[in-house]
């Protein structure tokens, strides 16, 4: 079992950044693959980024490609998402989400989810 717990949402203006965590309880979680995902209100969640178990690989959409840096500290069971070049169109609930498996941009490819935390862009 992973429990999973999203911080650092907030309000920020175009052009800022933020930098999101996600803490996890459990055991497992070095052994568990994690992505961020986004929802805005309206629209399907979306990929945002992955990484693997061991940090290795990480893998971006291409609409945060080059902004969004996603990075993890097993010691300390907590993966990162630092969002810079922040947009408007950036704004959603943003989860991280484990997986025992390899890359995936699906949502349903994912086990466990945290409660979101809320971004919002202002222009």
């Amino acid at each position: 079992q992973v429990q999973l717990v999203e911080s650092g949402g907030g309000l920020v203006q175009a052009g800022g950044s933020l930098r999101l965590s996600c803490a996890a309880s459990g055991r497992i979680f070095s052994s568990y693959a994690l992505g961020w995902f986004r929802q805005a209100p309206g629209q399907e969640r979306e990929f945002v980024a992955f990484i693997s178990f061991n940090g290795a690989t990480t893998v971006y959409a291409d609409s945060t490609k080059g902004r969004f840096t996603i990075s993890r500290d097993n010691a300390k069971n907590t993966v990162y998402l630092q969002m810079d070049s922040l947009e408007p169109v950036d704004t959603a609930i943003y989860y991280c989400a484990g997986s025992p498996g390899s890359y995936s941009y699906l949502p349903g490819a994912y086990e466990y989810w945290g409660q979101g935390t809320q971004v919002t862009v202002s222009s």
